[in-house]
């Protein structure tokens, strides 16, 4: 479970000693436990020794390519993870999202805005904005959002922050179509209409981890020209 944002802790890996530092002062001055790396290889082995809460990923470091580091973070784990990136490319965003990646902030960035979404991600991630906690099932696929456990035919899927709150809000609503802009307004906290479009990515890879048939989908099903819906239950 992560901890609550007084206490949350987030691993910065930066190899820019500036932004880092900057960075890491303002996080601390918010009340969260900061640990920085400089490397893509000495920040897998402090995500892995010192569990943080959330990782702010560089796009470019001088090990490892940032996507992947993200790509091994997500091998082991579901932690928070919030790309940082000097480029402006969508592509380049889509990629990282479907890397597994929750979010991305696009450098130079305004700190208060950071801490924000921050905060924002972890109160979706410890399930404090859920007011129907109960269990959620369609068919072989089960949600439990108290415990944040998500399994298909008695499997377990392994899920990110993101695609928990997306595929909790889809379920929530079966057959009501939802906009890209009220989906990930509600995945990440805040207005995020202007980049409403890399909710696609997200939905991938939600596809690829509970559809049989990601080419014909019977969970989460596409309204076009709007954004997506559960489909609704049998019977």
């Amino acid at each position: 479970m992560i901890q609550t944002t007084s206490a949350a802790r987030v691993l910065i890996i930066e190899d820019e000693e500036k932004i880092a530092y900057w960075l890491g002062t303002f996080l601390k001055q918010a009340n969260f436990e900061v640990l920085t790396a400089s490397d893509g290889k000495t920040g897998l082995r402090l995500a892995q020794t010192e569990q943080p809460d959330v990782i702010m990923l560089d796009l470019m470091l001088p090990d490892m390519d940032g996507l992947d580091v993200c790509r091994a973070l997500r091998q082991r784990s579901d932690v928070l993870i919030l790309m940082l990136t000097a480029r402006i490319d969508d592509a380049d965003r889509l990629i990282g999202l479907e890397m597994g990646a929750d979010d991305y902030i696009t450098k130079p960035f305004n700190p208060r805005e950071v801490i924000a979404r921050i905060r924002a991600f972890l109160r979706r991630a410890n399930g404090l904005l859920a007011v129907e906690p109960k269990t959620l099932v369609h068919g072989a696929l089960m949600l439990n959002p108290i415990a944040r456990t998500c399994t298909l035919d008695g499997q377990p899927v392994a899920l990110t922050p993101t695609e928990f709150t997306l595929l909790e809000m889809l379920m929530r609503h079966p057959g009501i179509a939802l906009s890209r802009e009220q989906l990930i307004t509600e995945a990440l906290g805040y207005d995020y209409a202007a980049y409403e479009r890399t909710i696609d990515a997200h939905i991938r890879n939600l596809r690829r981890k509970i559809e049989r048939d990601i080419q014909n989908p019977t969970y989460i099903l596409t309204v076009f020209g709007t954004g997506y819906r559960f489909a609704e239950r049998e019977g």
